[in-house]
């Protein structure tokens, strides 16, 4: 029988938050221009939450099932180093990621969207899903944003590990002076 934890429980050790992009990050649209240049929309407020988490000390990686300059160059923009791309299988990727950091699966966070995630959000200390995430995953999950992917969903999973960790007030402080 598994063991239930609160919410803080599984958020207080969280050392790394692990993303997805198509449908987490961004809204699942992909964009082509008629040259085939791809595009992806990214929310800001989703790119700061993810910095006041590095600023904390959570490693922040992306593990995507597609492969797109546009993941490279956003993930170099907010300084992020561990990504993996073109991952059709997204077990495999997270358990080096796991062995490379020495972490364990309880000091892990995961914000996946569909049913290529579900391995990985089934392993993960805390898992969560947008709210437009497909239904096979909300069984999955530890919470369900509000927000839907590309649009704060991210965000609000910063947001709840930095209050939850009990840094909220440490990290955003700069901002009230």
């Amino acid at each position: 029988m598994e063991e239930t934890l609160t919410l803080t429980d599984r958020l207080k050790n969280i050392r790394l938050l692990l993303l997805d992009v198509d449908g987490v990050m961004t809204d699942g649209r992909i964009i082509f221009d008629s040259n085939g240049i791809e595009s992806k929309f990214f929310n800001v407020k989703d790119g700061h939450g993810i910095k006041m988490v590095q600023r904390a000390g959570i490693e922040v990686g992306i593990i995507s099932g597609r492969e797109s300059q546009v993941v490279v160059n956003r993930a170099a923009e907010l300084a992020i180093g561990i990504v993996y791309q073109k991952c059709l299988d997204k077990l495999t990727p997270y358990l080096k990621i796991l062995e490379a950091t020495g972490l364990d699966h309880s000091q892990v966070a995961f914000v996946g969207d569909d049913v290529i995630d579900i391995p990985v959000m089934r392993r993960a200390g805390f898992a969560a899903a947008p709210a437009d995430a497909v239904a096979e995953v909300i069984p999955h999950a530890h919470f369900v944003t509000r927000n839907r992917g590309g649009w704060g969903a991210v965000r609000e999973v910063c947001d709840l590990l930095l209050k939850e960790q009990g840094v909220w007030g440490e990290i955003t402080d700069r901002y009230y002076k």
